[in-house]
């Protein structure tokens, strides 16, 4: 649930078993009869099926936008969520209930299933560390993980909502004291949480992908280091064993958890009509048939006690964590992730600045990398900026590369430094050029030394380029010079960004033979996918 809590914004519309992508800030259409307009966290695409044999049984049919929680939120709060939907469902309504403005516009919620977030590992390591025949809490896990005895990857918890619940539930059950977080019970377990979080070699900005990418690297599809482990929600795991060579035990901590609970929630604002179809389709979604098949098509557990979770969920009776009790306590253990617990990133952005980003296009340019200084204020926004010691570098390119410009942002004061980024953003001029894969080749020689001085850190690469290639190399050149690199640099995921007339193949074969991600502008602005990658940064 947070940082870009949630930035998700790649979002997709769905109608009953139709999809088309598009931006969440935009209203999914008026009203129509039979039709509940939905804002939605992505995580729940698995459920269309489902949606579509409700809309046979019932006449209601759910159109989706989706988006990140805390965007989401954001959109509740201001009042844009509803001009243009009348409901939402996310997999928590607790961080909703923390804003004031967000939290009067909340209706009358309906709870459709749950699943917790949990730790999922080999057996064969679930053995050596000693965990297969007793249960084990947190402090443990902590522990083993900053021994470096096991390795894992997590969503990013200001894009997803189950590397929140990951960072809220270590942080509740580490400070032991059974009540809500506030910032004295974190700043009190902050070294535990950084020996737990020094285990994390792997992030994302969505528990879909994150689980993808663990399944390519397991199967050696993917030239990224492996990890033993994930952190997601149980009804993901369970998913993801049947595609693994390796199926993951799954670890209940004993002390707790945080459990994703999804109540569809009506706006107060809904009209009478929207309010009966809610109704309407909470009623069937509930009911003990459908709850059976939700349990089986999505191994989420049953919301309703006259369905029993069936086997597959190996610890029926789960301890509930408390959650944060004030907004404040929730900002403040997200910042304290980013700027001091987690392992610090490294990014490199190889930025097309050719003659034909003259114009709006450069101007795009400009305040998609300003936003990332903290210009961006939004509820959102706040936790996109570049974080304290993050390692910052701006590779502008035309017909050649230009001068890289290398930064590093400070935990403490870094105004001056990200003043320093804002500056540099702003001059960015365009003429000449498109020589991509030569300047992105380039780039490797400034990741070179930074990774040989400074190894521990998420690396990774963003390209951004409105045009074809006219360099002297091509894709395929690129191509060889990858495979030829060292594995510590073959494995640095480049995430190619979609910008005008972008040669949509070559990029996503970029991003394919890194482990990286493409990620459309085309149609919003490079600020909000600049935003949206944050999360795999």
């Amino acid at each position: 649930m947070i940082r870009r809590l949630i930035p998700a914004v790649a979002a997709l519309v769905l109608l009953a078993g139709c999809s088309d992508e598009a931006d969440p800030s935009r209203p999914v259409g008026d009203p129509a009869p039979g039709v509940l307009r939905v804002l939605a966290g992505s995580e729940l695409a698995d459920l269309q099926p489902v949606l579509d044999e409700a809309a046979r049984a019932t006449g209601i049919s759910v159109k989706f936008s989706f988006t990140g929680t805390i965007e989401g939120a954001e959109k509740v709060a201001s009042g844009a969520a509803e001009q243009g939907f009348d409901a939402v469902w996310f997999s928590s309504n607790r961080y909703l209930e923390l804003v004031p403005e967000a939290q009067k516009r909340l209706g009358t919620p309906s709870k459709v299933m749950s699943s917790p977030v949990v730790l999922g590992l080999p057996a064969a390591k679930v053995k050596d560390l000693g965990w297969d025949t007793k249960r084990v809490g947190w402090t443990e896990i902590a522990e083993a993980a900053g021994a470096q005895k096991f390795t894992y990857g997590m969503t990013d918890p200001s894009a997803s909502n189950s590397g929140f619940s990951a960072l809220v539930g270590v942080a509740a059950a580490l400070s032991g004291s059974g009540s809500a977080l506030d910032a004295a019970k974190i700043n009190a377990v902050a070294p535990q949480l950084k020996q737990f979080f020094s285990a994390q070699k792997l992030s994302a900005g969505s528990s879909g992908w994150l689980s993808e990418a663990y399944a390519r690297r397991a199967k050696g599809e993917d030239p990224g280091a492996k990890v033993d482990g994930l952190i997601n929600y149980e009804s993901v795991l369970l998913s993801l064993n049947a595609t693994l060579p390796e199926p993951l035990t799954l670890v209940y901590p004993s002390d707790g958890v945080v459990t994703a609970d999804y109540p569809l929630t009506l706006l107060t604002s809904a009209t009478s009509e929207a309010r009966e179809a809610h109704q309407k389709l909470s009623d069937h979604l509930r009911g003990a048939d459908v709850q059976r098949k939700i349990m089986d098509t999505t191994h989420r557990r049953p919301a309703v006690p006259q369905v029993q979770p069936d086997a597959k969920f190996a610890v029926k009776d789960l301890v509930e964590l408390p959650f944060p009790g004030s907004q404040s306590a929730v900002d403040g253990l997200i910042t304290t992730y980013f700027d001091q617990l987690r392992r610090p990133s490294r990014t490199l952005y190889v930025l097309d600045t050719s003659g034909s980003m003259q114009g709006d296009r450069i101007d795009g340019l400009r305040q998609a990398l300003v936003g990332l200084t903290g210009a961006d204020e939004s509820l959102a926004g706040k936790f996109n900026r570049f974080h304290g010691r993050e390692q910052v570098t701006l590779l502008p390119f035309s017909s050649t590369a230009h001068p890289a410009l290398k930064y590093e942002v400070p935990a403490n004061d870094p105004r001056p430094i990200l003043d320093q980024i804002r500056t540099t953003a702003t001059s960015l001029d365009a003429s000449g050029g498109t020589a991509i894969y030569s300047s992105l080749r380039g780039g490797y020689d400034v990741l070179r030394e930074q990774i040989n001085a400074d190894p521990d850190r998420f690396t990774s690469i963003v390209l951004m380029t409105d045009g074809e290639n006219t360099g002297s190399e091509d894709v395929n050149d690129f191509t060889a010079f990858h495979a030829g690199l060292p594995q510590n640099l073959k494995g640095i995921p480049i995430f190619p960004v979609l910008f005008g007339e972008s040669a949509t193949a070559e990029m996503e074969q970029v991003a394919k033979m890194s482990g990286g991600k493409v990620f459309d502008a085309r149609s919003r602005s490079l600020s909000a996918a600049f935003k949206e990658i944050r999360g795999y940064q």
